[in-house]
């Protein structure tokens, strides 16, 4: 029986990071995975998904070539291409984690593992002494019974970016991230479009004037929102899903090639042990104190098989955090009120902290700002004018509550905010921040002027 420091359950972006982290401490390490190294992110997830998604987007800008003054005719597609080179993309990027396993002395251990008692994890009947087991087997597609998943005609998220062909027409029930990005994916390469989404805006979690916006945006792109709306039920045909939607009194029946349920996810915690071993669950998630202690010691869980949200991002900070604190750092635990959100779609979004409906419900006296990137001289230069930057503060001692965009790029702007919350920035401090010009990261600055009425291009 081989003896370990650290044995890591699951190698997605939780648990590979928290086991070079762990080896860079000096901690012998092993990972289970029973698949491809890099977990859903890598290889089913956040890297695949950008790959379509890009593709998506050069082929607009190859439409709109014309608003350019380029002149480029007889733009086509090639869906198969498209999948292949996110497979690719996807295939690079595991490869890559590969090589950080060995460069940093981590033990592969391939198969499904299971947790014992005694600190023992058994991978395929093999089991493995350690000091320390970090479970990170993060979540698949959740199925409800009103939507069964079929892998072909009724699908979740693997198979919609791996379709041998592209569909005439998808119906998307849900409309978080995923189902966002895929909407605005294949929409954008001539299918059509349809989004069911159960609460009263999609994306729902965001701000509320960011999913009026993207609404607005999707729908002039020609795809069909319905919102307020519950699947009942699905039928299938040779040739078509039929969707029973609720919306208000009213029952309709939406048809479609294929139907792909986005209607979030469900933890990966069946058979792994943790009966055996007696480790607390609550409602498809592992209890955990704030370093990621289960009530077993020497047993811990992070990533999207615990409370908070189901991020990548996420999953890698609380895996260093958990280490370090295994390893006798003195270690902070993590603000959850400043995780950054970003979705892919075209515009983007991106947001950290208080909404204006949260913050108004804490009851905080607030200034807003906005500033439309209608008036960027960088968005017009680059032709896409679409969306804003939304700023929130506390109007008595100027702190940053929140900060919520849409538009091009903004995935890349976001962090801006959330350093500036960490350090306590006030608003004062961020207008006085001087903004490179021409960039769309200005905007941030423009936004807050807005709010202390000091903007200057409005």
């Amino acid at each position: 029986m081989s003896n370990y420091d650290v044995i890591v359950l699951g190698s997605g972006p939780g648990g590979y990071v928290t086991a070079i982290r762990a080896s860079q401490l000096g901690l012998k390490t092993a990972v289970v995975e029973k698949e491809n190294l890099g977990g859903v992110c890598l290889n089913w997830g956040c890297i695949p998904t950008k790959a379509l998604l890009k593709s998506a987007q050069v082929f607009e800008y190859l439409n709109h070539a014309e608003d350019y003054g380029l002149n480029a005719d007889n733009v086509s597609q090639d869906f198969k291409k498209i999948i292949s080179r996110s497979r690719n993309v996807a295939s690079g990027m595991s490869k890559g984690v590969t090589f950080l396993m060995k460069k940093n002395k981590i033990d592969v251990l391939k198969g499904f593992g299971k947790v014992k008692k005694d600190k023992i994890v058994s991978v395929d009947g093999n089991d493995y002494k350690t000091k320390h087991i970090i479970i990170a087997t993060g979540a698949k597609s959740r199925i409800l019974p009103s939507i069964p998943q079929d892998g072909k005609q009724i699908i979740g998220y693997r198979e919609a970016m791996t379709l041998e062909k592209q569909p005439k027409s998808i119906t998307i029930v849900g409309s978080g991230a995923i189902g966002i990005e895929f909407a605005y994916f294949y929409n954008s390469i001539g299918t059509e479009v349809t989004v069911i989404e159960y609460m009263p805006n999609i994306v729902p979690i965001e701000d509320l004037d960011i999913s009026k916006e993207l609404e607005k945006s999707f729908k002039k792109k020609g795809i069909k929102i319905m919102t307020s709306s519950e699947v009942i039920s699905v039928e299938k045909t040779k040739n078509k899903v039929s969707a029973k939607v609720k919306k208000g009194n009213n029952e309709i029946n939406i048809e479609s090639e294929i139907l792909l349920s986005a209607v979030g996810i469900k933890s990966n915690i069946e058979n792994i042990g943790l009966e055996d071993v007696g480790i607390a669950v609550d409602r498809d998630k592992i209890l955990v104190d704030k370093f990621y202690n289960t009530n077993i010691p020497g047993y811990y869980a992070i990533g999207d098989i615990v409370a908070g949200p189901a991020l990548a991002h996420v999953a890698s900070a609380e895996g260093i955090l958990c280490v370090e604190k295994i390893a006798g750092y003195n270690v902070a635990p993590i603000d959850y009120g400043n995780i950054p959100g970003c979705t892919y779609c075209s515009p983007e979004i991106s947001s950290v902290g208080l909404t204006e409906k949260q913050a108004i419900e804490k009851g905080y006296k607030i200034k807003i700002g906005k500033f439309p990137f209608s008036a960027s001289g960088k968005a017009s230069a680059s032709g896409n004018k679409e969306g804003f930057v939304k700023v929130i503060f506390d109007e008595k001692y100027g702190e940053w509550l929140g900060c919520h965009m849409i538009g091009d790029g903004v995935t890349d702007m976001i962090a801006e905010a959330v350093l500036g919350r960490k350090l306590e920035t006030t608003g004062t401090e961020v207008l006085k921040a001087i903004h490179p010009h021409p960039t769309m990261s200005e905007a941030v600055m423009e936004a807050v002027a807005a709010a202390y009425d000091e903007v200057i291009h409005l």
